[in-house]
């Protein structure tokens, strides 16, 4: 499984709402800025002061604001006395200047995107404030603007508000078949011999969802055989899991003092290794 994936089967993440994808931190649209590859991102500081744009996207309006930038050069050369400036003047810099802007929106929102005036309109609490590497400017927050971009496939996985998430995980050591009647009889002082034990590489079982083990990270088949984990679940990050995928690595080969044994995700006993003999086997405590 790649990252993506993973952080795909996590309900918290799956059922997010595009509003929800929006608002996280770790909210980053793969854009382009002319002809530079970058990223969105929300949360900039709002500009006290910015060219508020009255803009269509096809046939809905938007206010489109631009915080002041030596990067435009001919706006910021008016930008103290722009409010004397007639309003075609101002519309023909803008179209000139923020050319890459109004393409990175059109793209964004995957609506066509219009220049219709200035607008008068007063900036408001809800407009979402974007950064892309110096520039920063705010758009009005509409079902439109939010349904396109607020895709689960917009979250940084790398960021640490996403990859410091913890999960439980138990490592399982063994799983064997054993019948009804078997499993029934379990008794404390009783020996169920474990030959995989030294000579399988255990896995790890994460939040019940996800093998983590030399293969990288798969998801968990649940089935009808009796597993050996644990006895106790461990936190692991997120990050942890996605490094895991990424760059597969073994788990611990050699059961802890406490075990359990583990059937439909039920604990039935509880024991500890010993050797039986030459065999490492379970015993009932």
């Amino acid at each position: 499984m790649k990252p993506f994936e993973i952080l795909s089967a996590l309900p918290a993440w799956s059922g997010a709402s595009p509003d929800a994808v929006v608002d996280s931190p770790a909210f980053a649209l793969p854009c382009r800025l002319g002809d530079a590859t970058t990223q969105l991102r929300f949360g900039a500081m709002r500009p006290a002061d910015a060219l508020r744009l009255s803009i269509l996207l096809e046939d809905e309006p938007h206010v489109l604001g631009i915080a002041r930038s030596p990067k435009f050069g001919e706006l910021d050369a008016i930008w103290d006395s722009r409010a004397d400036v007639p309003e075609a003047v101002v519309l023909a810099l803008a179209e000139r200047e923020l050319g890459a802007v109004f393409q990175l929106v059109e793209n964004a929102v995957r609506r066509q995107l219009k220049l219709v005036g200035v607008s008068s309109a007063a900036a408001e609490e809800t407009d979402l404030c974007a950064q892309v590497d110096d520039v920063v400017f705010t758009l009005t927050r509409s079902k439109t603007v939010v349904s396109a971009i607020g895709n689960l496939r917009n979250i940084d996985v790398s960021h640490e508000t996403v990859r410091s998430k913890a999960l439980k995980c138990e490592a399982e050591y063994a799983a064997f078949a054993l019948g009804a009647a078997d499993l029934a009889s379990i008794a404390p002082g009783d020996y169920l011999l474990l030959p995989e034990i030294g000579t399988l590489r255990p896995k790890l079982v994460v939040d019940g969802r996800f093998a983590l083990d030399e293969s990288g990270v798969a998801p968990y088949v649940s089935d009808d055989l009796v597993k050996v984990r644990d006895a106790q679940p461990q936190d692991i990050t997120l990050g942890e899991v996605f490094d895991a995928a990424e760059t597969p690595r073994s788990t611990a080969a050699v059961p802890p003092a406490g075990i359990r044994l583990v059937k439909d995700n039920r604990t039935i006993a509880t024991g500890r290794l010993e050797s039986l003999g030459d065999q490492n086997a379970f015993l009932v405590e």
